[in-house]
């Protein structure tokens, strides 16, 4: 169990960022242990036939990532919102040689060859992962960043209005089960980390992560801001292709193709995403949507290079009316 001591200031400097080195690092421990990732059994299988196919020895990655304690270097405190994988390899590039033996120290267990040299030469160890992750994000996680950035591009602007309906309780207690907020103190449900950290006026950066599900996973090492990885809303969906249905009585109000995009808008998307879900072509997707906002029952916010479709509170009602929709 960790909780984590906010302050008012700690509040004011808690911010959203993805992190594609995460998603690198996250995605090999899916791979790592696959049985315990059902649902990503879907990406995991063509995953690994590309990187069979390619040839490509992701060893090292894999003895990076082990069940528990992770080097802090792999993945650092995203500095932007949204920031470029190059910029993150760079800022890999540029870690302290003696904060790469120190971390590769406090791994568990006896350090393999390959584990050997990367402490004896830090610099060039560093580069050499710098260029693995880079060949393995090309192989097996840039085909899909679209859909994944799409997910959680909707999971922040759902958690900012969140926080704008009902402040940080309602914004914290939302996240996952395993995160709780209670008198100025947020719980994290680890098994193997029992702690109290007064996060110091550094804040908290809330990562929404696709492959940290089921669970979650934090940094408070002083050496980087502290940083909360949690599982997207909608991660359920992440894999799937034209399941949505279309509730019948609000089908018969507004018509199938709009019922059913008003269904999967329980939580932001774009229209890509829900060209994706419904089967419906992206045309057919966006014209319905024109429609849906000239009524009042979708709204459009921008995310970064993205729009997001979210449903309005007129919809909101409309949906929960029919009793056939879980909001």
């Amino acid at each position: 169990m960790l909780d984590l001591a906010f302050s008012t200031e700690d509040l004011a400097h808690t911010r959203f960022a993805f992190s594609p080195a995460w998603e690198i690092v996250a995605s090999v421990r899916v791979l790592n242990a696959p049985g315990q990732h059902a649902l990503h059994l879907p990406w995991i299988k063509r995953a690994t036939t590309a990187l069979d196919e390619a040839g490509l020895d992701i060893g090292l990655l894999r003895e990076l990532v082990p069940p528990r304690h992770l080097p802090g270097f792999l993945a650092g405190t995203p500095s932007t919102p949204l920031p470029e994988l190059a910029d993150e390899l760079a800022d890999l590039r540029d870690v302290p040689a003696r904060l790469v033996r120190r971390e590769l120290d406090a791994m568990s267990g006896p350090r393999s060859p390959a584990l050997n040299r990367f402490h004896r030469e830090p610099e060039a160890g560093l580069e050499r992962l710098a260029t693995l992750m880079e060949r393995y994000w090309q192989l097996v996680l840039a085909p899909d960043w679209p859909r994944i950035r799409a997910l959680l591009e909707a999971d922040v602007l759902y958690r900012s209005r969140l926080l704008a309906q009902g402040g940080a309780a309602e914004l914290f207690n939302d996240l996952t089960p395993l995160v709780r907020w209670q008198g100025g103190t947020l719980t994290v449900a680890h098994r193997h980390l029992h702690a109290a950290v007064p996060l110091d006026g550094r804040g908290l950066v809330l990562v929404p992560s696709a492959f940290v599900w089921p669970r979650v996973f934090s940094k408070t090492d002083a050496r980087w801001q502290p940083v909360l990885r949690y599982p997207p809303r909608g991660i359920a969906t992440l894999w799937e292709t034209g399941t949505a249905t279309a509730p019948g009585a609000l089908a018969a109000v507004v018509g199938r193709g709009r019922a059913m995009l008003l269904a999967e808008l329980a939580a932001p998307a774009s229209t890509a995403e829900l060209a994706r879900r419904t089967g419906l072509s992206a045309g057919a997707v966006s014209q319905h949507l024109g429609v849906l906002k000239a009524a009042g029952l979708v709204n459009r916010h921008r995310a970064g290079r993205h729009v997001l479709y979210v449903r309005t509170s007129l919809a909101e009602a409309l949906v929960a009316g029919t009793g056939e929709v879980d909001c």
